[in-house]
């Protein structure tokens, strides 16, 4: 894997083909929000020209889902029979393990946990891991809030420690931008970038070019 694997949150339901091929040479990935991109998200999906994430967030985790969880899962399935190459499903969802199965069929599982309160301790952040792991998820997510600098190493610590998954974390927030930036650093699966400025799907989100661009200077 590049140390720039960069994922671009689809998050507005007037996203274009323009724009999408602007950014798609900047990227590895896509993350569908279907929350928050509304009825007219498969429409968006076939227009991408890379893998992408299928997520559709729980409102207790920042997202904005408003139906009934047994819609939202099914949402979630529509993605994986529409060709998401990764679907997101939360930690907290329940009947998890009747889900992952499913999943694991047609596409990666990636096993998420957000706290948008502070940063745990390290050893608390670890068993999420864990958890996840056992739940079979493919990738392991963790993302945390940070509220003081401390927070970015005690939330990348968690990519070392399980050299044999594929992990992703980092703490959002403006305390947290550098943990967003080093995640594929030290060796992180990927990180999250917005489309375009003033379109971010969660706080500290750095746009895909800006995020690019630092990436382009690390490998001089």
């Amino acid at each position: 894997m590049g140390i720039n694997r960069i994922c671009a949150s689809i998050i507005n339901k007037d996203t274009t083909e323009t724009t999408i091929s602007a950014v798609a040479p900047l990227v590895e990935l896509f993350e569908m929000r279907i929350d928050l991109v509304g009825n007219n998200w498969p429409d968006i999906t076939r227009q991408l020209p890379k893998p992408w994430i299928a997520c559709n967030r729980l409102l207790r985790e920042g997202g904005m889902w408003h139906g009934s969880e047994a819609v939202r899962k099914e949402e979630l399935l529509r993605a994986l029979h529409l060709g998401a190459d990764v679907i997101d499903i939360e930690l907290s969802t329940p009947d998890l393990e009747k889900l992952v199965p499913i999943i694991k069929k047609k596409a990666k599982c990636l096993i998420s946990s957000h706290n948008f309160i502070d940063t745990p301790t390290f050893e608390e952040l670890k068993t999420i891991i864990e958890m996840e792991l056992a739940e079979g998820a493919d990738i392991c997510k963790v993302v945390t809030f940070a509220k003081k600098p401390e927070d970015n190493l005690t939330i990348l610590r968690l990519i070392p420690e399980f050299p044999k998954a594929r992990v992703v974390a980092f703490a959002m927030g403006d305390l947290g931008l550098s943990s967003r930036i080093l995640c594929p650093l030290v060796g992180g699966d990927f990180t999250y970038a917005a489309m375009e400025k003033r379109l971010e799907a969660a706080p500290g989100q750095i746009a895909a070019t800006e995020l690019n661009k630092m990436y382009q200077m690390v490998q001089q």
